[in-house]
């Protein structure tokens, strides 16, 4: 049997804000093509983790590696390329409000210097996979939160990630829907993409478990999802 490849590695990781340790210690292995929720109230750090990986944020001590780019060496002018093989949903959508769904998507593409034909083909591609096509010409205050997140989810995807990270994606949205864009994150991952959310919705977990660990104190453990 083929052994995993990690995607992502923490190791003994101390980060923080002017001085204070948020994450004390923490060590973490995500695998290529894996599905791991990040879990604990809020205030506990998830947000900081993730931040360590799309690297907003440089740890204290030790070391955070995503795919080839080390937090010890990497330089400026290398982190948007790191970005590029991340997609990053967040709680509030971070929508473009003056901007239609199909431009919010487009987006992407244009501020790597891409267009034309394939762009349109690959945004009405990602629109129809969240169920969004027919809305492609609206603006972002014409669509419910769960619509906003489906945008979010698609803009997310626009270069082929090899990691998704989800901060809170369902935290303001109904039950209902919630589990709708559970299901689409599901979907995502079964094509190869390593899903990374970080979340308080314990129900959510139970209703779709996978590998849980939580920020208790700082630190990082594994937890059976089935208790929360």
């Amino acid at each position: 049997m083929k052994a995993a490849t990690p995607l992502v590695i923490l190791d003994r990781v101390r980060a923080g804000y002017e001085g204070r340790a948020v994450l004390d210690g923490v060590s973490f292995r995500l695998d290529q093509g894996e599905f791991c929720y990040l879990v604990g109230p809020t205030g506990s750090g998830k947000s900081t983790l993730l931040k360590l990986l799309y690297m907003e944020l440089l740890p204290i001590s030790g070391l955070v590696q995503v795919g080839a780019f080390r937090s010890d060496t990497i330089r400026p002018r290398q982190i948007p390329y790191l970005r590029r093989r991340l997609g990053v949903i967040f709680q509030d959508f971070q929508l473009l409000p003056d901007r239609s769904v199909f431009d919010n998507v487009a987006f992407v593409f244009y501020v790597t210097g891409r267009s034309g034909r394939d762009v349109r083909t690959r945004v009405l591609h990602l629109l129809t996979m969240v169920g969004l096509s027919h809305k492609r010409y609206r603006m972002p205050h014409e669509l419910s939160g769960g619509e906003q997140q489906r945008v979010a989810i698609a803009r997310a995807l626009a270069l082929d990630p090899e990691l998704l990270l989800a901060d809170e994606p369902t935290g303001n949205l109904d039950p209902h829907v919630s589990e709708d864009i559970m299901r689409i994150l599901w979907n995502i991952n079964r094509q190869g993409t390593a899903v990374l959310m970080a979340t308080h919705d314990y129900a959510m977990v139970r209703r779709f478990p996978a590998r849980t660990v939580a920020l208790v104190d700082g630190r990082l453990v594994e937890v059976n999802p089935g208790v929360l």
